[in-house]
């Protein structure tokens, strides 16, 4: 079974394994699967060693950098890495720099002496929910490699769940940490809007949140607590928190107010996914959480989410002029003609739907302390298609329901493994809290973590020695 960075890390203080060895393997694990998926755009072995090698000095002086020193991390191909290029997927953007800037998260992963193994796929600027790209293909699932990883960090989610690396960073602007997290059986983040500091702006304004991609919740937790570091680039950040979020962890969720919505009111699930939901919700019951089995009251705001996305892809490639061309990932330049054509009008009324959203939300969970619902409808499908076989829209977010509401709402929503299919695909389990509560969040995905073992299981990549 693979380590867990809190694992690795008290290794690391006992001295029974060390950053170096810990790099190999997650480098081992690059050269053994990474053609099965097709997780990284860049792979930087020689310096990720470099790094261990600092590392494990640290640690055998006693004096390690932080509480991320020595952990093999990958950074999202979304996310500005000093001495990488950040390509996000299109031929748009020439290799040759200066790559001479940390995006925040990156910068304090440095501070705290993570050792940066690579860059990992996304699709082209990050505009859809499945990975796959003009400039490097597709990026496969580690249960069925056939079938999509989900997106847009979907590279990362990949990454993760085959040992290349315990940690990674994504971003998330309409489930992108969360899509493939459902898709792949991990963990993953979309904090509170402004808790992790974000720059260079995401042309999809503040939709938009980088996030922990991990195994475990508690490994999500201690990757939240080296990211969060406030950086004066981003006019959002939040100050730092005080403490660190692997605090009360395991503190339970006896007593705790606790609404299921199965399908918010609007949406339409695949049986299995709903019968893994419902059954994840028994097991928080019997923890001791209050049940109820409510839906918020909003109707699907994706006609206002579609204003604000589509209006972002046209600023995306309305920089390039009459470069772009077939180069560019057809659905991409589709969705940017659209919004080009919206008005401020437009836009100021999908802003209004944000705001009547965030309101509704909030008085919402002055009742219930988070939100239970499926993290997507569906299993992972065929990769190389932005929607399912025979699905009745070319948009991606049609079949994304549960993730896209709460970007526009910025609320903290943690996805995480509940299950499988018949067929063996991983099902996720969604839970949302109200804006800083994130905690909280990550504290009642933990009590359900803890009483199940879905986490534990081998992808079939990794079990059947796919390479």
């Amino acid at each position: 079974m693979i380590p867990t960075a809190v694992e690795l890390v008290q290794g690391y203080r006992a001295h029974t394994i060390s950053p170096v060895e810990a790099t190999r393997e997650a480098l081992a694990a690059i050269e053994s699967h990474g053609n099965a998926v097709n997780a990284f755009v860049l792979v930087d072995a020689d310096n990720a060693l470099a790094a261990a090698r600092a590392s494990e000095a640290r640690w055998h002086a006693g004096r390690p950098l932080g509480p991320g020193d020595g952990v093999p991390t990958s950074i999202k191909d979304a996310l500005w890495t000093r001495g990488w290029p950040t390509l996000r997927g299109s031929w748009l953007i020439g290799e040759a720099g200066p790559w001479d800037e940390d995006a925040p998260a990156v910068a304090r992963l440095r501070e705290t002496g993570a050792v940066l193994i690579g860059k990992t796929t996304t699709p082209e600027y990050s505009w859809k929910g499945v990975t796959d790209s003009p400039r490097y293909g597709v990026t496969g699932n580690p249960w069925d490699p056939t079938k999509t990883a989900g997106g847009s960090s979907g590279g990362s989610a990949a990454a993760v769940g085959l040992g290349m690396g315990v940690w990674s960073v994504g971003t998330d602007a309409g489930g992108s940490v969360r899509i493939p997290a459902a898709f792949t059986g991990t963990v993953a983040l979309k904090a509170t809007y402004g808790l992790i500091p974000h720059y260079p702006p995401s042309p999809f304004g503040t939709l938009a949140h980088p996030g922990p991609m991990t195994t475990t919740v508690a490994d999500t937790a201690a990757l939240l607590d080296v990211i969060t570091g406030f950086d004066a680039r981003d006019w959002s950040a939040m100050p730092t928190p005080s403490g660190s979020f692997l605090a009360g962890l395991d503190a339970g969720v006896d007593g705790l107010r606790v609404a299921f919505s199965p399908n918010l009111g609007f949406v339409r699930n695949d049986p299995e996914v709903d019968a893994a939901v419902r059954a994840a919700v028994t097991v928080l019951a019997d923890a001791g959480a209050r049940i109820d089995e409510v839906d918020p009251g909003f109707t699907d705001p994706l006609e206002a989410f579609h204003v604000l996305w589509f209006s972002g892809a046209a600023k995306v490639l309305q920089a390039y002029g009459r470069e772009v061309d077939d180069r560019v990932d057809p659905g991409l330049r589709r969705i940017a003609a659209v919004g080009a054509g919206y008005s401020a009008s437009d836009y100021l009324d999908a802003m209004a739907v944000r705001m009547q959203l965030g309101q509704l939300m909030g008085r919402f969970h002055q009742q219930y302390d988070v939100l239970v619902t499926p993290t997507l409808p569906l299993p992972a499908f065929t990769g190389g298609r932005d929607v399912p076989e025979g699905w009745p829209s070319p948009d991606w977010a049609t079949w994304t329901p549960y993730t896209y509401p709460f970007n526009m709402t910025q609320q903290p929503a943690l996805s995480l493994p509940c299950g499988f299919t018949s067929t063996g695909l991983p099902i996720g389990l969604q839970i949302v809290g109200p804006r800083h509560a994130d905690a909280m969040v990550l504290k009642v995905g933990r009590a359900y973590e803890s009483a199940t073992d879905w986490h534990r299981r081998t992808p079939t990549v990794m079990a059947q020695g796919v390479r």
